[in-house]
């Protein structure tokens, strides 16, 4: 950033902006940063688009219906504006890193366009000081999510080139933060009253490869049990190939890591895994789901799956559902194939949309039935839950068990309140009934 452009600027202490955010958790860690330096130039955060001067909308572009609901959001935006004609659009995030131009072209009522973490472009923009220290933006952050929880991105980026993932375009190569700065925020975040750590990264497991030339994750999880005030840490997005058996080791050993293995293996089939160009075989994908049943005590086994990705068989998603009803998953998100750009899956013939949702359908269905079998046998055991919510209007709280991740699992909906309860406590909660994606339950005494 030049000096001839900084004396430009004329700070302003009194923008109203509202920050809407799409797409995965690191995008909600973009957005909390962005949030505190604007918070620390004086801006004033406002919750709804309408009230804002400023609008901006940070963008997800990973599959299709990520990307329309980006651009309805963007509309949305415009539709604001025209209304009241004062306003700015500001449009950043992972979208706006593969079709700037387009969005420009076909959006022109758009008044600033940005890629991912271009936090000083957007505050010279906006006529804030854009001077900061990259190593230190996490001090100002400002969370998005409820207190007692948050996110604790360790990396950026992906050294993986999957066949069907458009990352990488966005996000760049992989980049670890370093072990003591990501200590420092842990500290900083547990010291604000947060008790639950959701560590997030592209590939998790790939953590200090580029820095330390070793895989450090289990290194890093070493020093942040340490941190007082921090009771539960929770791993998100292990890569079956850089996953250690250390690391199960070490899961199983510990009293803070909860017992929650989320490694997306998108496919079982050896063929698919190679077209799809994930590395490795189905037999390691098998070796470390067993070693996590065998090891972590009252293990949740969360996975991700693809299904209609350009040259899947009849034969590969057979296999496919075999795998699900065999390794009976906690937890499985299912995708259905999105043709993108520029991706190397791109350049092969993709399969129809309606056998596509077919075998959507019929997987889901599947694990449908798994999860309520699974829930019922929870009927009768008690579990120690985090409370995310209490509303004392209906005296029902909900909140989570240890295997349950915020906006992506189950819900435990605790009824008939009977003393003080509030959102970041944990409780002891009988349960008495159960759905495919909810537990229910009663404060034990």
């Amino acid at each position: 950033m030049n000096n001839k452009r900084q004396k430009k600027i004329r700070p302003r202490t009194n923008k109203k902006i509202h920050i809407t955010t799409l797409g995965c958790s690191k995008n909600t860690y973009d957005s909390e940063v962005l949030a505190g330096q604007l918070n620390a130039r004086k801006a004033n955060l406002v919750e709804e688009p309408e009230a804002a001067d400023v609008i901006v909308i940070n963008t997800c572009g990973f599959i299709e219906m990520a990307k329309q609901e980006s651009i309805d959001a963007i509309l949305e935006a415009e539709q604001i504006k025209k209304e009241d004609p004062s306003k700015k659009v500001i449009v950043c995030g992972c979208l706006t890193e593969r079709y700037a131009d387009q969005i420009r072209e076909e959006i022109p009522g758009i008044d600033g366009i940005f890629g991912t973490e271009a936090y000083e472009d957007i505050l010279t923009f906006l006529e804030y000081d854009p001077k900061l220290s990259p190593e230190y933006l996490y001090e100002k952050r400002v969370l998005a999510t409820p207190s007692h929880y948050a996110y604790l991105k360790i990396s950026e980026g992906c050294n993986h080139t999957c066949s069907f993932c458009a990352i990488p375009l966005m996000r760049g190569r992989h980049r670890s933060r370093p072990m003591p700065q990501i200590i420092e925020e842990a500290r900083l975040l547990a010291q604000q009253g947060v008790k639950e750590l959701i560590i997030i990264s592209q590939d998790t497991t790939f953590y200090g490869l580029d820095l330390y030339r070793s895989q450090k994750i289990v290194d890093l999880l070493r020093e942040l049990e340490d941190i007082e005030g921090i009771e539960w840490i929770r791993l998100h997005y292990l890569y079956p190939t850089t996953v250690q058996d250390s690391l199960i080791d070490f899961m199983a050993a510990s009293s803070k890591i909860v017992p929650y293995l989320d490694m997306p293996i998108q496919h079982v089939s050896d063929p698919m895994l190679k077209i799809m160009k994930r590395g490795g075989k189905s037999q390691r994908i098998r070796s470390i789901f067993e070693q996590a049943k065998g090891k972590i005590q009252d293990v949740t086994l969360r996975t991700t799956l693809i299904v209609g990705h350009p040259g899947e068989t009849e034969s590969d998603f057979a296999a496919l559902k075999q795998f699900v009803e065999e390794f009976q998953f906690d937890r499985v998100g299912v995708f259905t194939y999105s043709h993108e750009e520029n991706t190397s899956a791109f350049q092969l013939e993709d399969l129809p949309a309606a056998l596509k949702q077919e075998r959507y359908n019929e997987l889901m269905e599947i694990q449908q039935s798994i999860s309520l079998e699974k829930n019922l046998a929870k009927v009768g055991r008690n579990f120690q839950v985090l409370v995310d919510e209490a509303d004392w209007s209906t005296l029902t709280a909900y909140g989570r068990t240890t295997g349950d991740s915020p906006e992506i699992d189950n819900e435990v909906v605790i009824e008939s309140l009977g003393k003080a309860v509030k959102a970041g406590d944990f409780l002891s909660v009988d349960i008495n009934d159960a759905t495919e994606y909810e537990l229910y339950g009663k404060i034990r005494g």
